[in-house]
């Protein structure tokens, strides 16, 4: 798009937006905001908007606290749920120090600066999200609750799937704002939606990806539901995941599918899924990064993406190619889940898919059988390994391993195992009523 400073206030103008919202993600993907009004926006616009990190988790201590919020201008958007009289409008920002330094503690940065490293090498990087997620009912205080009265699966449409206003709804405004929606659907829990998007570049994806789970949460509470991203957040029902549909492309060509290959795909492709298993474990904490992310990630479990191997279209291991298009070729990796910060989730990608390309690593064979129905000792015959089992033993993975500490930086790394590590001893500590159920009438 390319809008200037004057394109801005000419469109706040003719829009009648009254309220800009300046927006950032923290370390641990949750969107923050700082709301000004429209006679501040051209001090915003000139990258005089100060804050305080220290108020955020992770960022800053309090003696460098002060930093710059420096809009991307091609962020801007106006909320089509809001009023439109005295609009709502938003930026997605960058975060400076005074001294007019990158701050090396914003995710986007880190994101950033791999697209960067993908572009010297004469690659972008484009993505494609597809984002699994509930629509609960509230109870008589508005309140959020795992429960649903509906009884719908796959593909399920009205009256069977109660859910479907709200998934109307929330396209059509995610439309109006912009975003290119490939496909919706009812998944196959009670109450469970996915929503895909057209691929774009790949700091575009993680800022759509952080807007588009704000706005499923407002227009679902419009509908009197409550909506969660949480991967596992109800027993006995499929967890919600974030797949991510990766491809890199040369000179506006993409360079993952193959005419001449056999199977279609391109070697830089395979280098690329070479390194992405090379490095999944380390980067496990960052795609699952939290406690319950793991309860969604259980061997057994149908359509748990755990297996350490990769196939095309079969959808039971940890790496798939879809149906490929002439010309055409992506990676899906099933892993994630919308826990994930999305700037670090797909830099720590690329950065495993660009060590792949530079070091020629070739993955394992493919894998077409359905890993969900091997044996153990099948799977183990195929040398098909899992995901580390808990936040405990992927924080111990990412440790093994300096991949991680050198893509998102010192700062990050240490602020986030710090938190994770505490966050798996409180849940470690806790007393389930699962236990309570179980062992105090026996013991």
């Amino acid at each position: 798009m390319g809008y200037t400073k004057e394109d801005i206030l000419r469109m706040v103008e003719e829009e009648d937006v009254e309220f800009i919202r300046l927006q950032f993600a923290d370390i641990f993907g949750t969107l923050k905001n700082l709301a000004i009004t429209r006679n501040r926006l051209e001090r915003a616009l000139d990258n005089k908007c100060m804050f305080d990190a220290s108020l955020i988790d992770g960022f800053a201590r309090v003696e460098e606290s002060d930093m710059y919020l420096r809009p991307d201008l091609d962020t801007f958007v106006t909320f089509p749920w809001r009023p439109q009289q005295g609009k709502v409008a938003r930026f997605i920002c960058d975060i400076y120090r005074p001294d007019g330094s990158r701050f090396e503690g914003d995710p986007r940065y880190v994101l950033q600066k791999a697209v960067d490293n993908a572009a010297k090498m004469g690659y972008q990087f484009n993505v494609g999200f597809s984002t699994e997620f509930f629509l609960f009912n509230t109870d008589e205080n508005g309140n959020a609750t795992i429960e649903t009265n509906e009884k719908a699966g796959f593909f399920d449409v009205a009256p069977i799937d109660t859910g479907e206003n709200a998934r109307r709804d929330i396209i059509i405004n995610l439309e109006d704002m912009g975003f290119e929606v490939e496909a919706s659907r009812h998944e196959k829990a009670p109450a469970q939606h996915e929503v895909d998007f057209r691929y774009s570049e790949g700091v575009r994806a993680a800022d759509s990806n952080l807007t588009f789970k704000f706005a499923v949460k407002t227009i679902a509470k419009r509908h009197g539901l409550h909506a969660t991203f949480m991967p596992k957040p109800k027993y006995g029902v499929p967890g919600s995941g974030m797949h991510m549909n990766m491809s890199l492309s040369k000179d506006g060509k993409n360079i993952f599918g193959s005419d001449s290959e056999e199977d279609g795909l391109s070697k830089e492709a395979k280098y690329f899924i070479g390194g992405l298993m090379k490095h999944i474990n380390s980067m496990t904490a960052v795609l699952n990064p939290i406690v319950n992310s793991y309860k969604r990630l259980v061997p057994g479990l149908e359509a748990a993406p755990v297996y350490l191997a990769w196939s095309f279209s079969n959808r039971t291991p940890l790496i798939r190619i879809p149906a490929l298009e002439k010309g055409s070729a992506r990676i899906e990796l099933r892993s994630p889940d919308s826990a994930a910060n999305p700037y670090l989730a797909l830099a720590l990608c690329l950065e495993a898919g660009l060590d792949g390309i530079k070091n020629k690593i070739e993955p394992p064979a493919a894998i077409e059988g359905n890993l969900f129905e091997m044996t153990a000792s099948e799977r183990k015959a195929l040398g098909v390994g899992t995901l580390p089992g808990n936040l405990g033993k992927a924080l111990d993975e990412m440790e093994k391993d300096d991949f991680v500490r050198a893509v998102i930086g010192e700062d990050i790394y240490n602020k986030f195992v710090e938190a994770k590590r505490k966050e798996f001893a409180d849940y470690t500590a806790h007393v389930s009523a699962w236990e309570i159920n179980h062992y105090l009438d026996r013991i």
